[in-house]
C-alpha cells in the first residue's frame, strides 16, 4: 500500500484492520472487526436521530463481503458477482475528502461538506438543517451541528471548532456496520468506522477516515463509496423488516 493519508480529525486503526476492494468482486476484510446491523431510528420530528443495533455477524479471517448487491447470503459474498457480470470499477476520486468540500462558516463552528459522499442517512436534518444551524449563535445550535455531523456515517459532514481550528470528531473504535434504513424502506451501505484502511483493487490506499460508507447495493456511481443509490432502488440487503428494533428513545 502507498504512503498513508489520514484525514484531519481521524486516526488510523491498528494495521491488522484493513479492507481490500477486489476487482469486480467483494470486499475482503482483515482483522475481524465487529460487524453489526445499525438501524436508523427517527426522533419525535420524524427525522433520523440515532442508531439501534441489530444482529451481529462474526467474521472469518479474511471475510468476503458482498458489494454487487446480488448475493443470496448477504452480507457475505456467494460468488453472484460472476454470474451477474458485476462491473465494480472504482470511480471515486483519490483526493482527500476535504479537497472537494464546501465550507460553511458560523459564529462558533464551521462545517465542511463534500456531497459526493452522501449516503442519504438524513441525520443532517435531525434538529433542523445542519447548513442553517451552523449560522445560528445559540449554544444549542452548535451542539446540534456537532451531533448531526458526527452521526453522518459517510463522513460527508465535519464540524470544526473555529477558536482552535480543530475538527470536532467523535472517537470511534474500529468496527463495521450494516446500515438498515427502515424509515426509507431500504438497506444502506457498509459503515466503516474508526480509521480502518481501505485498499483499492490496484493496491493503492484511499484516505483513512474515521467515518466511511462503502456501497453494497452495486449501483453507486462513486465506487467503492456509497452515493445513496440504494435509496432510489429500495434495495434490501437483509430483510430489515425481520427483527426490526423499536424506535430508540428520543434525545
Amino acid at each position: 500500500m502507498s504512503k498513508e493519508k489520514v484525514s484531519p480529525g481521524s486516526q488510523a486503526a491498528d494495521a491488522r484492520y484493513r479492507i481490500v476492494v477486489l476487482k469486480n468482486g467483494p470486499y475482503l476484510v482483515y482483522g475481524q472487526p465487529p460487524l453489526t446491523q445499525q438501524f436508523i431510528c427517527n426522533n419525535e420530528d420524524g427525522n433520523s436521530w440515532t442508531y439501534a443495533e441489530g444482529a451481529d455477524y462474526p467474521l472469518a479471517e479474511p471475510a468476503a463481503l458482498c458489494r454487487c448487491g446480488a448475493s443470496k447470503n448477504k452480507p457475505f459474498c456467494d460468488g453472484s458477482h460472476v454470474q451477474a457480470g458485476f462491473d465494480g470499477s472504482e470511480t471515486a476520486s483519490r483526493a482527500p475528502i476535504l479537497q472537494g468540500a464546501e465550507t460553511f462558516d458560523g459564529p462558533r463552528l464551521a462545517l465542511t461538506d463534500n456531497p459526493d459522499y452522501c449516503a442519504f442517512a438524513r441525520f443532517c436534518d435531525g434538529k433542523g438543517r445542519i447548513w442553517n444551524l451552523v449560522g445560528l449563535p445559540q449554544p444549542h445550535a452548535a451542539d446540534h451541528v456537532r451531533y448531526e455531523a458526527n452521526h453522518c456515517p459517510a463522513g460527508r459532514l465535519l464540524a470544526w471548532d473555529k477558536a482552535s481550528g480543530t475538527p470536532l470528531e467523535d472517537v470511534l473504535e474500529p468496527a463495521l456496520g450494516l446500515i438498515e434504513d427502515a424509515p426509507a424502506h431500504c438497506s444502506g451501505p457498509l459503515w466503516v468506522k474508526g480509521g480502518i484502511r481501505i485498499e483499492s483493487a490496484d493496491g493503492t490506499g484511499y484516505e483513512i477516515r474515521n467515518r466511511v460508507t462503502l456501497c453494497r447495493c452495486g449501483a453507486s456511481e462513486n465506487k467503492p463509496f456509497c452515493d445513496g443509490s440504494h435509496a432510489g432502488r429500495n434495495w434490501a440487503g437483509k430483510r430489515w423488516q425481520d427483527g426490526l428494533p423499536g424506535q430508540a428513545e428520543n434525545e
